[in-house]
């Protein structure tokens, strides 16, 4: 297929043509942009390295089209070609065709089959086009002798329909294009003629000379057809015609909406953080939680009281360890600690003292008693200057307010919909999110949160699609007003358009339908399509998890969260107790790839029977992970045993998180190495070649990853945690989650940085962030060199399918623009433009 490139000095002018061009073909011709230059001050202008760029991403023997604007365009282009082997300088070809007629003529014939001399002919002849359609010039249009209409075959009768065209803007750039590919299929002679117009026959398989015929509505036309499925190629256009080209036939009879084609957001348009991917069109539906108001009076008996109090607590216990439960199946053990922190809160033995003190001393009811603590819990919260640790009065009003709806004897709040509604919130809790059902709650719209917060990760998990972020003005929707949310593009609209509402049911329909070919093809390898072979594991939280992910075509497991293991309980886990755990879970693998990381606590994520002792300002910067082990040597040790000997006749290694410099590598080596010599010295068996490998997610790791590169067998690369330290943005802040974003060039930097040091010491490399299961940036990551990708079992079929869909050729040209990108935004943007679909 012939490759076209687009040069220009704007940016915005050549994305523009690139996705009108593309449009006319769907996407079935490579077509490449290199146009601006990184300075922000002046971004007008063309950089040789960028057009050599998009050339090689594009390049096929069958020939690559240049297009250029005007002026050092042609120089750069000229400069680029320098660049490439001598080989293939003699494919690419520089075109002085204009830039938008010329991109769409050269991409149609390219669509149609052409040759490369014959699509620079019709490139070259676009812009007569034009002129014949504004009476310019009077004849029609003849490029070459190769497109001069001429009967071919005298033996075959012509035949001849005459039709009467309906399109609003007649034969415009779509419908010509498509009236042409129909055309090109057949193997007659279609010639066509402008009856009104008087024009002479022209050739129907030429994109240009369809054009030139300048068709309105109301236009007759007659088609004529030379040879042995000439019958079949008139039915066939006549069948484009009659169904107005698929085009909207209420369109035609009304004037065009201008007003919506130039300003940037549609009417009842909403914009937001694009959380959850997909669509969904319903009634909104408003969910409040309850805020249960409290009277203080006087009690006789207080300790009755008290044990009304604990009762209340005990049960709200309970409830949370059973979302707990629940959440750790669905999102892993790290998102999952909110409710641990939850539960921690009922046991602290302050608050629980203070209360028992309110209640004995004042003889007040249990619900004042309760509200007056939680109130200055959270009031203590508040003046903190810290603003991680300002957002946990959250967690304490949910507390709170989950203990008082105990005491009231009132039920849960309901979630459960009658019938299929968008939710709207001002937020949602995560153990609210985690009790919806995706078939009733087919989207949701709140006013806050981000999309790396727990609610946002839940929902990506139930598959429901979430716009989170819109302005407070949707609060004030009444109920059943219709909404339409993309959760992909981020956007929401009250009571759209019907334009609106057909694009977003085609791109719902498209969706699903990617959805079930990607389930089908889930348990085939992921092989891009130049042949390269990338692995696709599963992240896991637990023996459920990993039956999910090898029936939902994991190839192994590439992070096992061993948290689950230690959580909810009142002392840490016996050697026997992980050992069979590990065991049955490397028994459903079958000898699948198990990747172990050790425990990961500490700081963000404390374990109920170890304190801290003290309070940490910031515990994404404190005392977890790696650092955490090597300070609790028992607990570290203990997990190192029934690893090593969960390893037996498995495909077991083990992974080292937080890992901040080669002393930690070293010691923990140390440490393995004593328990090696243990299990030997008592005769106990294990994979003695077992890999060892570690988390880059943190940005010295990064620094001085050809060092630890040298310490282990392999890196598994963090991008949840990569992306908030190189950013230095808390992503449970609302205020900067927008900056926590891994497809930032300066994260990707970091991550490319990883990789290249992990792969010149000869190791392998994955990736286990949230990104890894974010198909648009499926090109970056195969354009970056990763070996593998380890997602959330859900995910697992359409990151194989985007794999599918790509080449690494195509990836590392993307990247190589990406990483050059001044921001996340303009990185996705790319992507979006770049992918084309196989030929």
């Amino acid at each position: 297929m012939i490759g076209i490139v687009i040069v220009s000095h704007s940016k915005q002018l050549a994305l523009g043509v690139r996705e009108l061009a593309a449009q006319m073909v769907q996407g079935k011709v490579p077509i490449a942009v290199a146009a601006g230059i990184e300075d922000p001050e002046n971004p007008l202008g063309t950089d040789p390295i960028q057009v050599y760029e998009a050339i090689a991403s594009v390049f096929s023997d069958d020939g690559v089209l240049v297009l250029m604007d005007l002026g050092s365009a042609l120089l750069s282009a000229e400069m680029a070609i320098e660049f490439l082997p001598e080989a293939q300088q003699q494919k690419v070809y520089l075109c002085e065709a204009p830039l938008v007629e010329g991109a769409i003529a050269a991409v149609v014939a390219a669509a149609l089959g052409r040759d490369i001399h014959q699509v620079m002919a019709e490139a070259r002849g676009a812009l007569q086009a034009k002129a014949t359609q504004l009476g310019v010039v009077s004849r029609p249009l003849s490029l070459a002798s190769h497109n001069t209409p001429t009967i071919t075959n005298v033996e075959s009768p012509t035949q001849e329909i005459r039709l009467i065209v309906s399109n609003r803007l007649g034969l415009h750039a779509r419908p010509a294009a498509q009236f042409v590919a129909t055309a090109a299929k057949f193997k007659s002679q279609i010639l066509v003629r402008n009856l009104t117009r008087n024009t002479e026959l022209v050739r129907g398989d030429s994109i240009n000379q369809v054009t030139t015929l300048g068709v309105r509505q109301g236009h007759e036309l007659v088609i004529t057809a030379t040879g042995s499925d000439a019958d079949e190629a008139l039915t066939a256009l006549q069948a484009l015609f009659a169904n107005n080209f698929g085009e909207d036939n209420v369109a035609l009879n009304s004037p065009p909406a201008f007003h919506h084609e130039v300003t940037p957001a549609t009417h009842g348009e909403l914009s937001g953080i694009a959380a959850s991917a997909g669509v969904a069109i319903a009634p909104v539906i408003h969910y409040q939680p309850t805020h249960i108001s409290i009277t203080e009076y006087h009690v006789d008996e207080p300790d009755a009281e008290w044990q009304r109090l604990q009762a209340a607590i005990h049960t709200a216990r309970q409830e949370i360890q059973a979302v707990f439960s629940q959440a750790s199946l669905q999102i892993g053990d790290a998102e999952a600690a909110i409710f641990d922190a939850q539960l921690l809160f009922l046991e602290d033995p302050v608050l629980l003292e203070a209360a028992k003190k309110r209640i004995l001393e004042n003889h007040i009811n249990a619900e004042a008693a309760w509200q007056a603590v939680v109130d200055e819990v959270a009031a203590s919260y508040r003046t903190l200057e810290d603003s991680y640790l300002q957002e946990r009065v959250d967690d304490v009003v949910d507390v709170g307010q989950r203990v008082l709806r105990l005491l009231a004897g009132n039920a849960a709040p309901n979630l459960h919909l009658e019938e299929p509604a968008i939710l709207v919130a001002t937020d949602l809790t995560p153990s609210d999110t985690a009790r919806l059902d995706p078939t009733k709650v087919l989207g949701i719209c709140t006013t806050s949160g981000s999309a790396t917060s727990h609610s946002a990760i839940i929902a990506r998990t139930l598959g429901i699609p979430a716009v989170l972020g819109v302005d407070a003005q949707v609060l004030h929707l009444a109920d059943g007003t219709l909404m339409a949310l993309d959760g992909e593009s981020g956007r929401a609209w009250v009571e759209p358009e019907s334009h609106i509402l057909d694009l977003l049911a085609a791109k719902q329909s498209a969706w699903q339908t990617a959805q079930q070919e990607a389930r089908a093809t889930a348990h085939q390898p992921a092989i891009t399509r130049d042949g390269r072979q990338i692995s696709v594991f599963a992240n896991i939280g637990s023996i459920s998890d990993v039956q999910v992910a090898v029936a939902s075509g994991a190839e192994g497991v590439g992070l096992l969260r061993t948290e689950f293991l230690y959580l909810d309980r009142t002392s840490a886990p016996t050697e026997e107790e992980q050992l069979e755990v590990y065991q049955a879970i490397a028994q459903v693998l079958d000898n699948r790839p198990l990747i172990i990381r050790t425990l990961d606590v500490g700081g963000d994520k404390p374990l109920p029977y170890l304190r801290l002792g003290f309070p940490e300002a910031n515990p994404f910067l404190g005392w977890r992970g790696i650092r955490f082990c090597l300070d609790h040597l028992d607990l570290f040790k203990t997990q190192l045993r029934a690893i090593l000997r969960a390893s037996v006749g498995h495909q077991i290694k083990i992974m080292l998180p937080m890992i901040a410099s080669v002393t930690e590598v070293r010691a923990a080596k140390v440490i393995l190495g004593e328990v090696q010599a243990e299990l030997n010295q008592a005769g106990i068996s294990f994979d003695a070649a077992m890999k060892v490998g570690i988390m880059v997610e943190v940005p010295a790791a990064v620094a001085i990853a050809d060092q630890l590169a040298a310490e282990v067998d392999f890196f598994s690369i963090g991008t949840n945690d990569l992306s908030q330290y190189v950013m230095a943005s808390d992503r449970t802040n609302p205020r900067v989650a927008n900056l926590v974003d891994a497809l930032h060039p300066a994260v990707l930097r970091m991550v490319q940085q990883a990789i290249q040091a992990a792969h010149a010491a000869g190791i392998s490399v994955g990736l286990c962030g949230e990104l890894a299961a974010d198909t648009l940036a499926t090109p970056i990551l195969l354009g970056l060199g990763l070996d593998e990708l380890s997602v959330n079992p859900q995910a697992i079929a359409g990151v194989k399918q985007a794999i599918a869909r790509l080449s690494i050729v195509e990836s590392e040209a993307i990247i190589a623009l990406a990483l050059q990108q001044d921001s996340a935004v303009h990185v996705r943007e790319l992507i979006s433009t770049s992918v084309t679909p196989p030929a």
